[in-house]
């Protein structure tokens, strides 16, 4: 018997083997994908809760400072000094739009709590979309963060001249933020990347730097360590009842940086101010009874001190006349 041999077809064969090769090969390239896909989600996952961590130091930090402003928390504790926070957020740039400057800070860090945590949270194809978006939003608004807070920094060192410890420990966590961003993102276009922070950079230096500028209040008083003047007028009411508080005993402890000390004089008018017991708490300011403060535990301005009992944040004159037994001021009508 003889053999047959049959015939091969070296074409055939070497499709064959290509058709294996790459099998092979997409089958293992999509192993590792996969692989790198989920370490890649696993290190944006923890990246997520480190940033979502710091936003609630962020907010802790800033709805505290929000709450004491608004008179519902007490004093907090300020590692470096009281007189230096109270002197920052106090000052005309603690305040915007009426509302302490904090709770903007707040509402900031809420927002990128808010961005970091919602694809964790989420499944499927909402999670995979909002992934994307969210780490644009959150670099574009760490960026913002961080260049305003870098901006105040700068107000708070050559305007007010006062170190604050909460201010720096929020221009900190900006600036983590913001570097946290840029590394959890997957940027396929560096140069959009690139362009979109420098732009909304610029936009918010120049429009904070504006800001800075125009609320430069203590400029217009009368020098360092002058309160502002009293433009209004009193009326024979308000002088009755600065007198009445005078005679009481009632004292107001104030700083003359302080923008809500001079709103406070600014219902008297300044005939009335002139009858009142003012006290002037700031180191810096003329006749300054500091001592006085410290022994009285002013930590905030304006105080007032009525009947042995401290009260602070501007308080309207019916207020005032009802803390002190005064019954000569009539409610408007």
């Amino acid at each position: 018997m003889g053999w047959r041999h049959r015939a091969v077809d070296p074409a055939a064969l070497l499709r064959e083997l290509a058709d294996r090769l790459i099998s092979v090969t997409s089958s293992r390239l999509s192993e590792r994908l996969g692989a790198n896909r989920r370490r890649s989600d696993t290190g944006n996952r923890w990246l997520r809760v480190v940033i979502a961590v710091l936003a609630t130091i962020g907010a802790i930090d800033t709805g505290s400072i929000t709450l004491k402003r608004w008179g519902l928390l007490g004093s907090l504790s300020c590692p470096g000094g009281a007189d230096g926070c109270d002197k920052v957020l106090g000052s005309a740039w603690g305040t915007l739009l009426g509302q302490p400057l904090s709770l903007y800070g707040f509402l900031a860090y809420a927002a990128v709590l808010l961005m970091a945590l919602l694809p964790l949270v989420l499944r499927g194809e909402a999670r995979a979309r909002l992934a994307s978006f969210s780490w644009w939003g959150l670099v574009l608004f760490s960026t913002g963060m961080a260049v305003f807070s870098l901006v105040l920094m700068g107000v708070m060192v050559l305007k007010i001249q006062a170190f604050c410890f909460f201010c720096v420990l929020s221009a900190t966590l900006s600036l983590a933020l913001f570097v946290l961003a840029l590394i959890g993102g997957e940027w396929s276009d560096r140069g959009q990347l690139v362009f979109r922070v420098v732009l909304v950079g610029l936009v918010v230096a120049l429009v904070g730097l504006g800001w800075a500028a125009a609320v430069d209040r203590p400029a217009a008083g009368g020098g360092r360590g002058v309160p502002l003047a009293v433009t209004t007028t009193s009326t024979p009411a308000t002088i009755a009842l600065a007198e009445h508080l005078s005679a009481s005993g009632a004292v107001m402890y104030t700083a003359w940086w302080c923008p809500h000390c001079h709103d406070q004089k600014q219902l008297f008018g300044r005939e009335a101010v002139a009858r009142l017991k003012i006290v002037e708490c700031a180191p810096d300011g003329r006749n300054s009874q500091k001592e006085l403060c410290a022994a009285k535990r002013i930590e905030g301005f304006p105080t007032w001190e009525i009947n042995g009992r401290l009260d602070s944040g501007v308080k309207p004159l019916q207020e005032l006349a009802r803390l002190s037994g005064y019954a000569g001021l009539q409610p408007p009508r």
